[in-house]
């Protein structure tokens, strides 16, 4: 139980300082806290809600990740490089990923409640 508890300070450590420090971080919590009462008008089931919020859970948690890379190859070498310019436009391209599956994901259901 030690582990977990420690597990989970941790996670909301590094979600803080997420929060403080990355602008795209805190666009994306304000869009999830948005997105949480529009799944209701939105969906009519509880499924269909859990897919409408997990998706934008999924570009948040990409985004995370992201941020990471980014951090440990601007520790890795300040200056730019090739091989880290790669590292993180590839981190970036999984964000923009995430972010067309939640878009796709928000208009299916917005067309099909119209």
């Amino acid at each position: 139980m030690d582990r977990i508890v420690k597990a989970f300070f941790n996670s909301a450590a590094g979600l803080s300082h997420a929060m403080r420090c990355e602008l795209a971080i805190r666009q994306e919590v304000v869009v999830l806290l948005i997105a949480l009462p529009v799944s209701f008008f939105l969906a009519e089931n509880w499924w269909k809600r859990l897919a409408l919020i997990g998706v934008l859970l999924i570009v948040l948690m990409v985004e995370l990740l992201n941020t990471a890379i980014e951090a440990l190859s601007d520790h890795v070498t300040p200056d730019a490089h090739p091989h880290i310019r790669i590292v993180k436009d590839l981190g970036s391209a999984a964000v923009f990923m995430a972010l067309a599956l939640a878009g796709l994901t928000w208009l299916v259901a917005l067309a099909e409640r119209l």
